[in-house]
């Protein structure tokens, strides 16, 4: 299976979209095609042992548009297909708008005032001929796309919005014309000229406000550095990028942007990461820690080796997320698709029913033609082809900004009807590391310790942590590196331990300093006959805060106790606080004991706990939540997540987890703070919202226009002004979701 995606030239409507979707579906070997309008693009998946490019290119042109294939080497960030021709299609726009109103204006003014000057020429006055050239300069000459586009379109029995702008501004030109010939007062030059113009300037305004929803995609692309200064053989040289290799060691001095993903080698910085994780606050990064390309290095220099580049870096890969994401299609889009596909036909047989009726009426052709000329200038398919689309494009871009990556328009949908999220603890609500969180020094009056031994050994919490971290650096166990974490963090000497013994489940122990130390379990005490009751309701206190407890013994006397725990992330509290005010139930999914999970999660706030989860049970949770009417999220990071992730009505994979759980989310938090998961489900209502809102004002702007247009309540030219309009209204209310609060 192949997939390609390549742009199409020549669609004004949603209509053009449609016919040429159907028309790639209907290719033998096409598994799925969709066709942006929005996007003037398509993306196609197919069996290439089936079928050839050149005939999906084919079926394109067959239609009269043109195909644009991107032939530029995806590498770098690129991360795919994204087109930056936005600029170009702006200008374009803009200079035939500002040329057709300059001619159209004068056209106006002399018809609508009824100005008569100038010599006779054949009869007519000069301020006739002025009128009547400069409205057909501007309907023919200005206007040829409409005309070239109806043409192409009528030699494929076909027609689309370039067919009822140019039957609509012709006829009024011919008609009028037509009445010069034979003497007759009534035109319609200005009628043509002013709806030509101001479509025009719909078209300037749509292209403009298209760029800009758009503009996500070009703001990452150009986020890259373009630049590397390798260190080769004790040698620095700037090189280009695309020269970087996995291996090469660079040098990033302090404002300079990190190249490419690498890992850090020597040296200490605090990071800008804002354009990968929309938190503005650096982080500090030091030896083995991960940069990634396109960050800022803020202050101290950095030596990195890389160890991505091209598309496998992390920028890379959100470029290509959000580009996929802006191509596909929410589900809400199809009733509006099945609409557009036979929209232009049914207006242009409106119009035609128009004409007749009136003439019957009226018996009169003037106010036949108006009529029918303001039904097909006032029906507007581009709006209902861009409701969807450019919600997606500015939500999707808003998103990436903020370090949410929404896969595609459907995540949009399933993420407004959740009611239920369920948070996998480690690793989400939790650090997923644990780190010592108490120091509790005990002072002892055993008279076989001496005073000497007190003094040296165990005066302080520091002095208890440094007797601990001596003997646990000796074990490979998580929480024994915990707390040589901690002793290095607190600047603590650890000194040297002899006869390390490591006993299964209870503990461990060493001498230190000719002194024996043990720590471990209270059955691990008890076992080499301790006594440890006077710090059992203190080893009990912080047990009932979900929390791991080691008891140290100096020579057969308990000096301390040493608690870990993986403690709460900073921000999980607020996160869930936020999801209740949503009226959404936050859960907690873990396979910690019950009396465990219930500390954490009372000190969260979650009330629905599920505990003693086995990896391979959390899809059948997830299930069984869904199985009591909940609409579920789930959120995870592992590779045990990734069957809840699939099984959830939308999964929300954290980015600081496993490639697989990535995959499986139907969006991707690029940092792992739990409050960016409230904020993709706030920014996929606010996005769905947009979508319905345009949408609907797409089908009451058309349900109302063409049959008032149809009674005669619009003229044409107010018809124009609506229908140029219509679209970038849309564009704009898609537009304001970059300014929406999350």
């Amino acid at each position: 299976m192949k997939t390609i995606t390549f742009k199409i030239t020549g669609m004004h409507c949603a209509s053009c979209a449609i016919k040429n979707e159907k028309s790639l579906k209907k290719i033998e070997g096409v598994m799925s095609a969709v066709v942006n309008y929005a996007l003037n693009s398509a993306t196609v998946e197919y069996d290439e042992l089936r079928v050839q490019e050149m005939q999906i290119h084919k079926a394109i042109q067959k239609n009269g548009y043109t195909v644009e294939m991107d032939h530029a080497d995806h590498n770098e960030t690129t991360g795919g297909h994204h087109h930056l021709s936005g600029a170009d299609d702006v200008k374009k726009t803009k200079i035939k708008a500002l040329i057709a109103i300059m001619l159209a204006l004068p056209t106006l003014i002399i018809a609508m005032g009824k100005l008569t000057f100038g010599p006779e020429i054949l009869g007519e006055p000069l301020s006739m001929w002025i009128e009547s050239l400069l409205g057909t300069i501007t309907v023919i000459v200005i206007g040829w796309q409409f005309h070239r586009g109806m043409v192409k379109q009528a030699l494929h029995a076909s027609a689309n919005m370039d067919t009822l702008i140019s039957v609509g501004t012709l006829s009024a030109v011919i008609f009028s014309w037509w009445n010069v010939v034979i003497g007759a007062e009534t035109r319609y030059f200005e009628t043509g000229a002013v709806i030509a113009a101001l479509i025009l300037l719909g078209k300037f305004f749509e292209a403009r406000s298209r760029g800009q929803a758009s503009e996500a995609i070009e703001k990452l692309l150009k986020l890259g550095a373009k630049t590397a200064r390798r260190i080769m053989n004790g040698v620095e040289e700037d090189i280009p990028i695309e020269e970087v290799k996995i291996g090469d060691i660079l040098l990033v001095k302090p404002g300079e942007k990190i190249p490419t993903d690498s890992v850090v080698v020597s040296g200490e910085s605090a990071i800008d990461e804002s354009m990968l994780t929309g938190e503005s606050v650096p982080v500090d990064k030091k030896i083995d820690d991960q940069v990634f390309g396109a960050t800022v290095n803020t202050n101290g220099a950095l030596t990195i080796k890389a160890v991505k580049i091209g598309n496998e870096t992390v920028l890379a890969q959100i470029v290509k997320m959000v580009s996929d994401a802006q191509t596909q299609k929410a589900p809400i889009q199809k009733l509006a698709d099945s609409i557009s596909g036979i929209f232009v036909p049914v207006v242009i047989v409106l119009a035609i029913i128009t004409g007749i009726v009136w003439y019957v009426i009226s018996g009169s052709i003037e106010p036949a033609l108006v009529n029918a000329v303001a039904v097909l200038v006032i029906a507007c398919p581009c709006a209902l082809g861009l409701a969807t689309p450019t919600a997606i494009m500015v939500g999707t871009g808003r998103g990436a900004g903020l370090g949410i990556l929404i896969k595609n328009g459907e995540s949009l949908e399933r993420a407004k009807r959740i009611d239920a999220v369920m948070f996998d603890k480690t690793g989400t609500l939790t650090v997923g590391k644990p780190v010592v969180t108490d120091i509790i020094f005990v002072e002892t009056s055993r008279g076989d310790v001496s005073d000497e031994t007190r003094q040296r050994h165990v005066s302080t919490e520091r002095d208890l942590l440094q007797i601990a971290a001596s003997v646990e650096a000796l074990s490979e166990h998580p929480l024994a590196q915990a707390v040589v974490n901690k002793a290095k963090e607190m600047s603590a000497e650890i000194f040297s331990a002899q006869n390390f013994q490591a006993i299964s489940g209870k503990g461990v122990q060493a001498v230190v300093d000719g002194k024996m130390v043990l720590i471990g379990t209270m059955t691990f005490m008890t076992d080499n006959s301790i006594d440890a009751t006077s710090i059992e309701s203190q080893k009990s206190v912080l047990e009932s805060q979900a929390k791991t407890v080691f008891i140290v013994a100096l020579d057969s006397v308990v000096i301390g106790l040493i608690a870990v725990a993986d403690t709460i992330k900073e921000d999980a509290k607020e996160a869930v606080e936020m999801l209740k005010k949503m009226h959404i139930d936050p859960v907690m999914i873990t396979g910690d004991n019950q009396k465990t999970a219930q500390a954490i999660a009372n000190q969260l706030g979650i009330t629905n706990v599920r505990a003693e989860v086995l990896p391979q049970d959390k899809a059948r949770e997830v299930k069984a939540l869904q199985e009591q009417g909940k609409k579920v999220a789930f959120v995870g990071d592992g590779i045990n997540d990734a069957p809840a992730l699939v099984q959830a009505d939308l999964g929300i994979a954290m980015g600081t987890g496993t490639d697989i759980a990535i995959e499986a989310g139907n969006i991707v938090l690029v940092k792992g703070d739990p409050r960016k998961a409230v904020e993709a489900l706030r920014l996929a209502h606010a996005t769905f919202r947009g979508i319905q809102q345009n949408l609907f004002w797409a089908f009451v702007y058309n349900i109302i226009g063409i049959p008032l247009a149809a009674l005669g309540f619009l003229n044409p030219i107010i018809a124009g002004g609506a229908m140029a309009f219509s679209s970038v209204s849309v564009v704009l209310n898609s537009l304001r979701l970059k300014r929406v609060k999350l």
